[in-house]
Formats: structure tokens, C-alpha cells, sequence
């Protein structure tokens, strides 16, 4: 299983590494699920150069800024429609400010991939676009994990009893 994180990376404290990093570990170790940080394959993608320069770009060149942003969109929307099987939404202010996680969430739920959202925004604060996309809306991430665990124990469980992942 393959889940993709999204969230806030542009406007996020520390862009969003926190919250992701602590769910990539607690997934991979409870789950044995693969995880796919956007946040963490952009530098992948860009390289470190480019990733570094991004921030400064937008405002001194926007052209090679739009270029970097298309691969890194383009290279995201790929995972999503072609090896993603749920998306994982963080949905807090740097979110609502940014335009990915809206966008992203839009795509997965374009190819019918379950998107679960984690908020402690009030829902009727969320637009409705956004909700209308989500699968299971959470208002923390021990109670995405209970789900995620009730959902996925069987398959964890014959991997286990398989000895395969």
C-alpha cells in the first residue's frame, strides 16, 4: 500500500516536516505501508541546488520558478493518479493558504483514491470543495491512526503471516 502525505509545505512551520515525519514512521512501522512525502520528494526532484532557491525564485525569477513548480506538480500528480492507493491530508492554516493540498486532494478524489482528511479546523470553516473530496474526515491523527489500523490490520496481519511486505 502506498499513501501519499499532503499538507501545508510553503506557508507550514519547518514545511510540514514535523507532522509528516512523525506519520511516515508510526505508518511504516505499525502499517508496513509505503509512504510517499511530497514534501520530502520535491528536493528528490528539483535537487537540493534547485530546492534551496525555490523560496527566492518566486519573487527574482518567475519563469524558471513556474518551471520548477511544473515538475514538482507534474511529478506529484503522476504518484497520485498511478501508484498512491490514500491520500493523507493534514488540513490546517499553512493548507488553506497554500494551493496543493486542495489541488492534490482534488486529484485523488478524480481517480476515486480515499482521501482522509486531519483537522481541528471547524468543517463548516473548510470550503466545500475540499470536504466534498474526503473519504473519512479526522479531528486528530490518533484517531486517523485507530481508523487506519481498524481498515488495514488484515493486510497487515497475511504480510505478516507471509513474511512479505
Amino acid at each position: 500500500m502506498m499513501v501519499f502525505l499532503c499538507g501545508g509545505t510553503e506557508y507550514a512551520p519547518e514545511g510540514g516536516r514535523v507532522w509528516r515525519g512523525r506519520l511516515r514512521a508510526w505508518l511504516e512501522e505499525n502499517l508496513n505501508h509505503d509512504v510517499y512525502d511530497s514534501a520530502v520528494e520535491a528536493r528528490q526532484v528539483l535537487g537540493e541546488e534547485e530546492w534551496a532557491k525555490l523560496g527566492t525564485l518566486k519573487a527574482t525569477d518567475l519563469d524558471r520558478f513556474r518551471k520548477a513548480m511544473h515538475m514538482l506538480i507534474s511529478h506529484d500528480l503522476d504518484v497520485i493518479a498511478n501508484r498512491t492507493d490514500y491520500v493523507v491530508c493534514h488540513w490546517d492554516e499553512a493548507a488553506v493558504q497554500g494551493g496543493e493540498s486542495s489541488a492534490l486532494v482534488t486529484a485523488a478524489h478524480r481517480k476515486g483514491i480515499p482521501v482522509y482528511l486531519v483537522t481541528e479546523i471547524p468543517i463548516e470553516r473548510i470550503g466545500g470543495w475540499v470536504v466534498g473530496c474526503t473519504a473519512r474526515i479526522f479531528s486528530g491523527f490518533d484517531e486517523l491512526k485507530s481508523f487506519l489500523t481498524a481498515t488495514y490490520i488484515t493486510e497487515v496481519r497475511q504480510r505478516a503471516f507471509w513474511g512479505a511486505r
